[in-house]
């Protein structure tokens, strides 16, 4: 498994991965005419926008093996400081497999490197136990559940998870 930086040339990759994901992973938590409407072009908009700015709102990682992308990591620096991990998503096919976990302790060591001192959090749907579980056992801590408002139109509530200084 090798982990480098994304490009601009990532982007249609990036898009169906983050479609794929989340149809897997939120088929019983968002509607399905959301997951299965507009959701594909919603993120190939995102990404397409994201990797062409002049000045990157953030930093993208692409986990790869055999030339073929397994995953990827997005983080961004915050205005309060600390550091947002705004999407971690691996093939739905290879989950289970590490892939995750290290896409995630390169995200720490990353953000200890850019930003020393400051937490690292992320935003992970309630009804995503899976999730939540897998953030535990990497010592995330759970905060408490909001609302998180879809342009969409719907709702559904989340939970921040924080690393400190991890």
């Amino acid at each position: 498994m090798q982990i480098r930086p994304g490009t601009e040339s990532d982007a249609e990759a990036v898009a169906m991965l983050h479609t794929a994901s989340w149809r897997t992973a939120y088929a019983h938590i968002m509607p399905g005419w959301y997951l299965n409407g507009s959701l594909a072009d919603d993120h190939r908009n995102l990404w397409r926008t994201r990797l062409a700015a002049e000045v990157p709102a953030g930093s993208l990682f692409i986990a790869e093996s055999d030339g073929e992308m397994r995953g990827f990591v997005y983080l961004a620096a915050q205005p309060d400081g600390r550091v947002l991990i705004d999407n971690l998503h691996v093939q739905p096919d290879h989950k289970g497999g590490g892939i995750g976990g290290q896409l995630l302790h390169f995200g720490f060591e990353w953000a200890g490197a850019e930003y020393p001192g400051h937490s690292v959090y992320l935003e992970v749907l309630q009804d995503n136990t899976a999730a939540i579980g897998f953030y535990k056992r990497h010592g995330g801590q759970p905060g408490e559940a909001r609302i998180a408002h879809f342009s969409a139109g719907f709702d559904v509530y989340d939970l921040e998870i924080t690393w400190s200084q991890p």
